[in-house]
C-alpha cells in the first residue's frame, strides 16, 4: 500500500485546525501527523517529523506565515498551500507567499467559516493531493535571484475557421501558465529586452493579485509589464497580464493587435482561461504567434495551444524537469500540441530569437 501524504496544519484559528483536520483524516490517502496554532510552535513540531504538504495560514501570532514559508523554502523546499481570507489588508500578505513559493491557495471568508471549511473540504482534499506531487528542486530552481536596484473555450469563444491575416508586420507571443507560475513568470521575462515582442498572459490567479503581480514584475523587468485592460495594444515591449476573474482574449484590428477583456463561466475550471486566450490567438493571429504552455496543474491550454499549432504557430511547452507542476505542459505534448519541448531557463532565449526572426520579415 503506498505511503501516506503526511499533513501539517497551521492556523491560529481552533476551528480551522479542527474542520480541516477531519476533513483530511477521512480520506485514506491522507494523514494529518501534526496542527500548530502559529509557525513558532510548527517549528518545534518540524524537529519531530516533516509533512509532506503544509496548509498555511498567513496572518498569526509570534511569526507571519510569509516568514514562516520563505524560512521553510530556505530550509527545506515543501509543498504549501495558502489557506487565508482575502481581506484588503491582508492581500498583498498572500500574494507575497505566492511569490515565495506556495502551491496552491484556497481563500477562506471572513464570515460563515465552518460552513465554508465543510463545503470546500473536497477542494482542500484535492489541494493537497496535487500539492504532494509538487517538484519543490523546481521551485527552487526557479526562483529568479532578488533584484538589485471545465466548461470548453467555446463557451466564450466559438471555434470556427481562422479570421488571421497570412502574414503581418505585427507579431506577438502568447503564454499561459498556473501552479509554479508566478516564479516561472518572472524568471522569464526579467530575462527579456525591452525590443522584445508583446506578449499576452494568462496566470491563473484570484481577483486582485493579477495587478500586484504585474506592478511587481514591471518593476523589476526591461520590458512594460500590466494587468490588462479592454482595448489595450499588444506591442513590442509589453507583457499584458489578464485580470483575475477575467477572460482575456486577443482581437486584430487590421494588422494590429489589442485584447478584449470579458466576463463569462469558468472554462475548465478558470477564469482567466488559458484556452480562451489561446484559442482567440489562433483565430485572429494564426501563423504570426510564439505559443508558450508553462507549469500548471490539470489541462487549461492543451487544446488551445494545438489550435495555435494547427494554425501554423510555432509552440513550446515547459518541459517535466523544470516544472513545479508538470500537468498543462504535459497534456499539451500528449496532444501534439508543442513543437519543442525544453527547459525553463531556455524559454527566454526562445522568444528573443523568434522576436528577432520576427523583425528580419
Amino acid at each position: 500500500m503506498a505511503e501516506k501524504i503526511k499533513v501539517m496544519i497551521v492556523d491560529d484559528s481552533a476551528l480551522v485546525r479542527q474542520v480541516v483536520s477531519q476533513a483530511l483524516s477521512r480520506e485514506p490517502d491522507i494523514e494529518v501527523i501534526a496542527t500548530a496554532s502559529d509557525p513558532v510552535f510548527a517549528i518545534d513540531k518540524l524537529k519531530v517529523a516533516w509533512p509532506d504538504v503544509i496548509v498555511l495560514d498567513i496572518e498569526m501570532p509570534r511569526m507571519d506565515g510569509v516568514s514562516f514559508l520563505r524560512k521553510i523554502m530556505a530550509e527545506h523546499p515543501t509543498p504549501v498551500i495558502i489557506c487565508s481570507s482575502l481581506a484588503e489588508r491582508g492581500a498583498q500578505a498572500t500574494f507575497d507567499a505566492m511569490a515565495a513559493g506556495a502551491v496552491s491557495i484556497i481563500t477562506k471568508p471572513k464570515a460563515g467559516l465552518k460552513s465554508f471549511l465543510e463545503d470546500a473540504s473536497n477542494d482542500i482534499v484535492q489541494a493537497v493531493r496535487s500539492a504532494a506531487r509538487a517538484n519543490m528542486r523546481a521551485v527552487r530552481a526557479a526562483a529568479p535571484a532578488m533584484p538589485r536596484p471545465k466548461l470548453s473555450a467555446d463557451v466564450v469563444l466559438s471555434p470556427g475557421a481562422p479570421t488571421a491575416m497570412a502574414r503581418t508586420t505585427d507579431k506577438l507571443i502568447a503564454i499561459g501558465t498556473s501552479t509554479g507560475g508566478t516564479q516561472a513568470l518572472e524568471a522569464v521575462l526579467t530575462r527579456l529586452p525591452s525590443t522584445c515582442l508583446g506578449i499576452v498572459i494568462v496566470q491563473h490567479m484570484p481577483e486582485k493579485f493579477t495587478a500586484m503581480f504585474a506592478e511587481r514584475l514591471n518593476g523589476i523587468c526591461q520590458i512594460e509589464v500590466r494587468e490588462a485592460k479592454n482595448g489595450d495594444r499588444v506591442i513590442p515591449g509589453r507583457a499584458l497580464i489578464a485580470p483575475g476573474g477575467r477572460h482575456m482574449m486577443l482581437k486584430r484590428s487590421g494588422a494590429q493587435y489589442q485584447v478584449e477583456v470579458v466576463d463569462g463561466p469558468l472554462v475548465n475550471r478558470h477564469k482567466p482561461s488559458v484556452d480562451v486566450l489561446f484559442r482567440s490567438v489562433a483565430k485572429f493571429a494564426g501563423a504570426n504567434a510564439l505559443g508558450i504552455i508553462m507549469t500548471g496543474m490539470g489541462d487549461d491550454g492543451a487544446r488551445g495551444l494545438k489550435e495555435m499549432r494547427d494554425a501554423g504557430a510555432p509552440t513550446i511547452a515547459q518541459d517535466e524537469a523544470s516544472c513545479v507542476v508538470f500537468g498543462m505542459p504535459k497534456e499539451a505534448i500528449k496532444l501534439g500540441a508543442a513543437d519543442r519541448v525544453m527547459p525553463l531557463p531556455a524559454v527566454p532565449d526562445a522568444m528573443i530569437d523568434y522576436t528577432k526572426r520576427a523583425m528580419t520579415v
